[in-house]
């Protein structure tokens, strides 16, 4: 398998990656938030066919007000905030080692989700990440994530938290690892799976989490989405026991027409843009990739997602609206599958993907967002 080209830090697109990045994700997350829980006829009775296509159908914007993310979110942030820190101790000139560094910033955001650390639990230092207390709002977090925190030991390949847990609680929080400027796809994938097992210990966990992290890479280096998934499902066919991944990513790739990803980025069978009227559910998802609550399933929605929607006329900001149209409108879990999907295509089109270039004000998190890519962008360029 060959790694991806090395994206160029330096560049003004590389800043508009990672704020559309992170910015779509959570635009993708809030929206779905709003209907999480919800089966499909009980979002079709509220919001019409078409689903919730636009955030002025929520109340709380009709209100006045924003709309808030959720811990997909939460988590994302405190990822890649531990990141950060490895990166800058490593600009300093100073060793330190990246997976630790995680763990000790999500020991932070499980202290802001119980009020305390787990008991023997190292004390992590405090970051900027902390004085941003809209981040510590519980919101529907998941039990394996919160049960593979409470150890005081840190989850290792070799002996993870919850090895039975396959949850999407890994994967929703992977793609700061494919943020990581010129990382090699063996480190993106070391990276990813030493994240997961803080948590999840199941093979499916990891593998779907790196298979996303490797997506993220691929698009931040500038391939397209045909392109970023095939390389991915390259290095899922060469894990022994990857618990069901490959043959995830092997139907949204199917079931959205797009066949095998050839090496130049096209597809066979291509589509030529969305299926329908941009944001307008289409029979909704495919039964046969699942709800999203497991880690294969969501990875494999959010695929489904942009390749459904996806074409040689696709635009940014119709590409986003349409594909998150079918991350949200199902009755699995809206909010990961749509912060997944959402943050595929901001990697891919950057900024662009918003009417006006700029983070949306209906966001409620809107601020620490921008401060958070100001910030990775200022140590990795």
């Amino acid at each position: 398998m060959s790694d991806a080209p090395a994206p160029r830090p330096d560049s003004p697109a590389y800043a508009s990656r990672v704020l559309g990045l992170l910015a779509a994700g959570a635009a993708g997350d809030a929206l779905g938030y709003t209907v999480e829980f919800s089966s499909l006829d009980e979002i079709r009775a509220e919001y019409g066919d078409a689903g919730v296509a636009h955030p002025l159908q929520v109340p709380a914007i009709r209100a006045g007000g924003t709309i808030p993310v959720s811990d997909d979110t939460q988590l994302t942030l405190f990822v890649l905030d531990g990141l950060l820190d490895w990166i800058e101790w490593a600009n300093e000139g100073s060793m330190a080692d990246p997976a630790a560094s995680v763990w000790l910033s999500c020991l932070r955001w499980y202290r802001t989700q119980t009020g305390h650390l787990p008991e023997g639990a190292p004390q992590p230092p405090t970051r900027w990440l902390d004085a941003h207390p809209e981040l510590g709002v519980r919101r529907a977090p998941g039990n394996a994530c919160l049960s593979g925190l409470s150890s005081p030991d840190m989850g290792l390949p070799h002996q993870p938290q919850n090895p039975d847990s396959k949850g999407c609680g890994t994967v929703m929080r992977s793609a700061p690892y494919g943020m990581v400027p010129g990382l090699e796809d063996h480190l993106v994938v070391s990276l990813a799976r030493q994240g997961a097992v803080l948590t999840h210990g199941h093979p499916a966990a990891w593998t779907a989490a790196a298979a996303f992290a490797l997506m993220v890479s691929r698009l931040m280096a500038g391939q397209g989405f045909a392109a970023a998934v095939a390389g991915a499902l390259e290095w899922l066919e060469t894990v022994p026991d990857d618990g069901g991944t490959a043959a995830a990513v092997r139907a949204a790739l199917a079931l959205a027409g797009s066949g095998d990803p050839a090496p130049d980025g096209t597809a066979a069978g291509e589509a030529t843009g969305p299926a329908s009227s941009p944001g307008v559910v289409s029979g909704g998802l495919p039964a046969e990739l699942g709800e999203g609550w497991v880690a294969e399933e969501a990875l494999a929605v959010a695929v489904y997602a942009v390749l459904a929607t996806d074409g040689p006329s696709a635009q940014p900001t119709n590409h986003l609206r349409a594909a998150l149209a079918l991350a949200i409108n199902h009755g699995g879990d809206s909010y990961s599958t749509a912060s997944l999907a959402g943050q595929l295509l901001g990697a891919r089109y950057g900024m662009a993907v918003f009417p006006d270039g700029a983070v949306p004000a209906w966001i409620g998190e809107r601020e620490v967002i921008v401060e958070a890519a100001e910030r990775w962008t200022a140590a990795t360029s």
